[in-house]
């Protein structure tokens, strides 16, 4: 016999609006402008440039998480144009910005360097292969990343070359490709596997040293027994001695990891570019907002007067009524990408505001030991905002101070009770615990038991499991794996 029940729940639908207006607001400066070009590109009613009789907006008008889409209901059949035809509606908008960055400097000079990628190309230029064979090549090259490893399988990419290019291949033929394009330099690039980075790099050494042999026999055979650091294992298995072991370790440990950084870490050098500027002014911090994230935009006024000319003809003509419909659905696109260009300014804006205020006595003289123990929910209480909101902008922004550019999640850390019942910031605790883990004797690491009981009997009520916590956040591996020969 069935049962059957009612179930009742709650459900936050997000409208277009508001998945757009987060999408702007967590991608940092230096991506706002990409993404501008993009909605140019792809909305003919989006223009840049400023109306000179267009007022500009105080980026201080008070602004509320909850995105208030009211004004862009869906209109009804009849096809209702005063609002479009309204002259405000489509005047140009300007936000505020900062007075520091002059408008020539508006376009940030690029570096004249080689990237990852056209190293390669140049390199496979040099090959004599067929067309079929270039065209798999150029897809592996494309799936290379940006530390030089393909993470997608052979298959995902024998797939992509089927759908994309209509290439029928299988694996074995691309492993044929790969392996040419693995002799490329930097050595080891290419590798779907560390283990399989490391060989490539060993494979190149000269095979006449007595270490080199060992060395490959190591990563191919005992790759795990190495990783895990376990050389007694690895010592008794090759049937080697110490002081042959601590040779083949040198080598290995000397190899490049990432080899993609060798030559670029990304696809196009630039600058780092802040998106929020502090000054101290005789005392007083003084807080602007980059004017990279004041774009000038405007509603097209030859796309909005297309619709006049709807208004003097006839109505009945079905052609022309969906013309309207996409020019009103553009004009809306339009309009609604502007608000959330200016909702994302008075956001960030109002958010570093609050961290300011909140590390006030850091942003005066740079102390680390200034810096007060601050979480995502303090920030959203101070400006009554989601703390998902405060997240994606502390997760993605940096601000630039007389003392160094800094990320906003740095200013972000839990408190920690002391014996004396002050709370400090746990960034403090970390800079401790690297400092015993960094003098530790390295035959003989210290575990995470050990390092609480040193951190207790500095006065830090801290369990060993934070010390785990604190110890992975700082990339430090366990004690096992930190010791050496």
């Amino acid at each position: 016999m069935q049962r059957l029940s009612l179930t009742q729940s709650l459900q936050q639908k997000l409208s277009p609006q508001q998945i757009q207006f987060i999408k702007l607001l967590q991608i940092p400066t230096a991506e706002l402008e990409t993404r501008i070009e993009e909605e140019l590109e792809i909305n003919p009613a989006l223009e840049e440039g400023l109306d000179t009789d267009f007022e500009e907006p105080n980026a201080d008008d008070p602004y509320t998480d909850d995105y208030d889409d009211q004004d862009y209901k869906e209109r009804n059949d009849e096809m209702d144009l005063g609002s479009y035809l309204n002259e405000d509606d489509y005047s140009g908008y300007k936000m505020q910005g900062d007075g520091n960055y002059a408008e020539e400097d508006r376009e940030m000079p690029v570096a004249n360097r080689s990237t990852l990628t056209d190293t390669l190309l140049q390199q496979f230029g040099y090959l004599n292969l067929d067309e079929r064979q270039e065209d798999i090549g150029m897809q592996l090259i494309g799936s290379i990343e940006n530390d030089g490893y393909i993470r997608r399988s052979m298959q995902a990419i024998v797939n992509d070359l089927a759908f994309s290019h209509g290439i029928f291949t299988d694996t074995e033929e691309l492993e044929i490709v790969l392996k040419r394009i693995q002799t490329f330099d930097p050595p080891g690039i290419a590798a779907r596997s560390l283990q399989e980075c490391l060989l490539l790099q060993l494979q190149r050494k000269d095979p006449s040293d007595p270490a080199v042999p060992l060395a490959i026999r190591i990563i191919e055979d005992l790759f795990e027994e190495f990783s895990k650091k376990h050389y007694d294992k690895i010592q008794k298995r090759l049937n080697i001695s110490e002081e042959q072991l601590k040779k083949v370790i040198s080598i290995i440990t000397k190899l490049n990891p990432k080899p993609g950084s060798v030559e670029g870490e990304d696809s196009a050098v630039q600058y780092l570019i802040p998106d929020f500027i502090l000054t101290n002014n005789n005392g007083k911090i003084e807080l602007t907002l980059n004017s990279r994230n004041a774009p000038e935009l405007r509603i097209s006024r030859s796309f909005a007067e297309m619709l006049d000319t709807y208004e003097k003809s006839d109505k009945n003509n079905r052609s022309l009524k969906e013309t309207v419909s996409f020019v009103k659905q553009k004009l809306d696109a339009a309009k609604w990408f502007i608000d959330a260009i200016k909702q994302r300014q008075a956001t960030l804006l109002k958010t570093m505001n609050a961290i300011v205020k909140f590390q006030y006595d850091f942003f005066l003289e740079g102390d680390e030991t200034k810096l007060r123990p601050m979480i995502l929910k303090d920030i959203a209480n101070l400006i009554d905002m989601d703390v998902s909101t405060v997240s994606r902008v502390a997760n993605s922004k940096s601000v630039q101070t007389e003392f160094g550019i800094y990320p906003l999640k740095y200013f972000f850390s839990e408190g920690i009770a002391t014996d004396s019942g002050e709370d400090v910031s746990s960034r403090e605790v970390k800079n401790i615990l690297k400092e015993f883990i960094d003098h530790e004797p390295k035959g003989n690491p210290l575990s995470d038991d050990k390092l609480e009981k040193m951190l207790n009997e500095r006065g830090y009520n801290i369990a060993r499991r934070t010390v785990a916590k604190y110890r992975e956040q700082l990339n430090i591996p366990v004690a096992r794996l930190r010791k050496q020969l």
